[in-house]
Parts: structure tokens; C-alpha cells; sequence
């Protein structure tokens, strides 16, 4: 069974790169992801289903649309992607920058989906009562709501890690399937799939995805166990 672990360079350096991509997805939608949550959870405004849904509609838009609306908003031609890369030299396009901003948007309605329950189960009265002896809303929001929601916020965390980490039809239509570069995990196995005896790769491949997306949910129960405390077991 030693071969299940006899990865090429290139197999490591995919897998690599599946980490940082989904890591760093992960990492840059949590503040909107937060939010987002919090508008949602909180507050009433006209057009709250319109936000909802856009923020929902990677979850049930062919993931290929996705990452072609990315092209056309981030690629180096896009309104937005030629104003980053002219003035701030941020390119997306074709880059593993690009292939982290598409899992990010795949992963962000997990994120957003667990925050939201997570804010809209903390009680109203420990809030309230933290306004009557005095603290402001910024301050009740740090001290009492978002402690509260942290087991929330580690989920949809590890949701959007997960997501990232599985990724393929955005990101390959976003940034392509270039090796070292953009080349994630699922890249990779569809590559080994076309190539004749790629199938040992292929395989090592999809244990290695699977024993890391397992790997980060049984870690977020355990975190999550022990931010929230010990509970009753009855």
C-alpha cells in the first residue's frame, strides 16, 4: 500500500496548492461572510430576498457560470479586473490568486448560511441587557454576540474550506488547469483521468481529498465542542 503515498512532485505540488487556494478562500470571505450574516440575521430592508438570493446563487447555478462571470467581471479585460491589475497590479485571471477568488464565491453561501443561524439563535436578551447597563452596539456586537456565534463561524469556516478543496468547474473556467499554478486537487484527477494509466494517480489523489476534507470537519466538531463548552448530556 506504500504507493497510495508515492506522489510525484507534481501530485504534492497539487496538493499544496489545494490548501493555500482553499486556505486563502477561506480566510478572505470570512469578514463578509460575517457580514453578510449579520444583515441578514438582523436587520429588514427592502429587497432582503434579492440579497439572499444572490448570495445563495452559487449554490444552484451551474458552477461553469460562475466561473465564466468571473472571467468577464476579474479576467484582465473585465471592468473590474483590469482596474485591480492597472492601478493596484492584483491580477486573478489564469493565476492561483484568481482559482482562491473562485472558490471563495462557491464557499461563501456555506459561510454566510451558517453564520446567519448561528447570529440568529444567540438571545436578544443578553444583547439587551448589555445595551441598559451602557455598552454601545459595536461593543455588545464583540463581547456578547460574536462569542456567542464562534461555533457558527468555525463551521461555515470549515464549510467554505471544504467547498475550496473540492472545487472544479468555477475555477477551471476561471483560471484554467495550469500545473504549480492553478492546478487544484480535482484539476489534477481529471487530468490523470484523461491520461492512459493514470488511474493509480488519480486514485492516490482522491484518497489524499478525501482523508483532508474529513480531516477538517472532524476538526471543526472538536473545535466547536470546545468553544461552546461542555454540554448537558442528558
Amino acid at each position: 500500500m506504500t504507493w497510495l503515498m508515492d506522489l510525484t512532485p507534481d501530485e504534492w505540488e497539487a496538493v499544496r496548492l489545494s490548501i493555500k487556494v482553499a486556505t486563502w478562500a477561506m480566510i478572505g470571505s470570512l469578514p463578509f461572510g460575517i457580514a453578510v450574516g449579520l444583515l441578514l440575521a438582523r436587520t429588514e430592508f427592502w429587497g432582503k430576498s434579492i440579497v439572499n438570493g444572490l448570495v445563495h446563487l452559487p449554490l444552484v447555478m451551474p458552477p461553469v457560470v460562475t466561473g465564466y462571470l468571473l472571467l468577464l467581471g476579474f479576467g484582465k479585460r473585465g471592468p473590474i479586473g483590469s482596474f485591480l491589475a492597472e492601478h493596484f497590479g492584483i491580477v486573478f485571471s489564469f493565476r492561483w490568486t484568481g482559482a482562491a477568488l473562485a472558490c471563495a464565491v462557491m464557499g461563501f453561501p456555506l459561510m454566510v448560511r451558517a453564520i446567519r443561524l448561528s447570529i440568529e439563535a444567540v438571545d436578544r436578551r443578553l444583547e439587551a441587557a448589555a445595551g441598559t447597563l451602557g455598552a454601545s452596539a459595536p461593543w455588545v456586537f464583540l463581547t456578547i454576540t460574536l462569542p456567542l456565534t464562534v461555533p457558527g463561524i468555525i463551521a461555515g469556516m470549515i464549510l467554505s474550506f471544504a467547498k475550496a478543496m473540492g472545487e472544479f468547474g468555477a475555477t477551471i473556467t476561471f483560471v484554467s488547469n495550469i500545473p504549480g499554478e492553478t492546478q487544484t486537487l480535482p484539476s489534477a484527477i481529471y487530468t490523470l483521468t484523461q491520461v492512459p494509466g493514470g488511474d493509480a494517480a488519480a486514485l492516490r489523489l482522491t484518497l489524499i481529498s478525501i482523508a483532508i476534507a474529513m480531516g477538517a470537519l472532524l476538526f471543526s466538531e472538536v473545535l466547536a465542542r470546545r468553544v461552546s463548552g461542555p454540554r448537558d448530556s442528558r
